[in-house]
């Protein structure tokens, strides 16, 4: 157990780092396609670190992490069955899940900051709510 948490706490520390850089970003019209995206790159970051966490979880209890072309949906799914988080969480983290598809796919001046500012200010609210659930495992 004592692993579990050394691994979630770099996690944390390393989304706290992406929540910090999110808050220096200036007004999203002042924003540059360039800035626009750095700014989508630690969303990504962001929900990365989210998953991280999960799949950590999810092996320490001994589950078997989904293997599908499905699984980044599969992982919330389970880890909402084994009472890691939330129904309303997953619904909240399945935006930034979107998000995080579309930018692994999508080129970068494609970004809509119109989709991509919604999600930035987002961030501290799903984090705190992520971090006051997954309590039990730190």
């Amino acid at each position: 157990m004592a692993k579990l948490r050394e691994k979630i706490e770099a996690e944390i520390e390393n989304i706290e780092k992406v929540l910090s850089l999110l808050g220096q970003a200036g007004q999203p019209n002042d924003l540059s396609t360039i800035e626009l995206a750095g700014l989508a790159s630690f969303v990504h970051n962001f929900y990365n670190g989210i998953e991280n966490i999960l799949k950590q979880i999810l092996i320490s209890t001994g589950e078997k992490i989904p293997d599908s072309p499905s699984w980044h949906s599969d992982l919330l799914k389970t880890a909402v069955d084994k009472k890691i988080i939330s129904l309303k969480l997953a619904k909240n983290l399945k935006g930034f899940l979107a998000f995080r598809h579309f930018f692994s796919h999508a080129y970068s001046f494609d970004i809509d900051k119109k989709l991509l500012m919604p999600l930035v200010k987002r961030t501290r609210t799903v984090y705190k709510n992520f971090l006051n659930e997954i309590q039990n495992f730190r």
